[in-house]
């Protein structure tokens, strides 16, 4: 079986770098994986690395195929085990650190925008909420948590029209914290992991759930709500075909 996810433990620093040998494709195999790697990092780090080993790409997002097979169960295994995994790390006790060098299609941009810290390499690539734009409504879980961290005309525009956006929109957007030129990137985290190295850790967990419980309890009541066999099913009855990328 391939080893989609690395995880490396250095100086308290747990790196989970993504590597599918293709497209870091957002399965149920790699969500079940990254899930993985934050469970031996809770108990051993004091912060968490999520970055890419692809070049070029942060993650294809979901499985497109899963969903055009029109395997119902399937398909909602894996959205689950995203929206289960973003909703972690929005709460996760530890900072955390998102590193976007490529392309982030949907679930690659939720689990970033999941995390405390978004840094983003310039260059030509997009990250956003595209659904729409493939015959898929955006997952209720995704709008609160693209919500409450976007600023709401940016919200509506991706959201609702599917628009994808490069590194510097993404900053004025609020998908992305900082961006800065390919080389900086090491440096720039360095300088991220110093900082964050300061702070006192359980004050930082207490204020990260109170500040994020409302977006938490608005994303539990969607998954509960949506993304049952039932409610998916109805959805998929509903859903035109998905448009599979050329």
């Amino acid at each position: 079986m391939p080893e989609r996810v690395k995880y490396e433990l250095n100086e308290g620093v747990a790196r989970i770098a993504l590597d599918d040998g293709k497209v870091n494709v957002m399965s149920a195999a790699m969500l079940g994986e990254i899930g993985a790697a934050l469970d031996r990092a809770e108990k051993e780090a004091g912060m968490v690395v999520l970055r890419s080993a692809r070049p070029g790409i942060f993650s294809a997002g979901f499985d497109l195929k899963m969903f055009a097979s029109g395997d119902a169960a399937g398909s909602l295994e894996m959205v689950r085990a995203g929206a289960e995994l973003a909703l972690r790390m929005m709460t996760f006790p530890l900072p955390t650190i998102g590193v976007m060098e490529g392309h982030a299609f949907p679930m690659g941009t939720f689990l970033l925008l999941a995390c405390d810290v978004r840094l983003g390499a310039s260059g030509p690539h997009r990250m956003g909420l595209n659904e729409v734009a493939i015959g898929i409504a955006p997952p209720g879980f995704a709008i609160e948590l693209a919500r409450s961290r976007l600023h709401p005309a940016w919200l509506s525009r991706t959201a609702t029209l599917g628009e994808m956006y490069e590194p510097e929109q993404a900053l004025t957007a609020g998908f992305l914290d900082r961006v800065v030129a390919p080389e900086a990137v090491d440096n720039t985290l360095g300088e991220i992991i110093a900082a964050l190295r300061a702070i006192h850790k359980p004050s930082h967990a207490t204020a990260k759930k109170r500040l994020r419980q409302g977006t938490m309890d608005a994303m539990r009541t969607a998954i509960d709500r949506e993304l049952t066999i039932a409610a998916y099913e109805a959805s998929n009855r509903a859903r035109s075909t998905v448009a599979m990328p050329a």
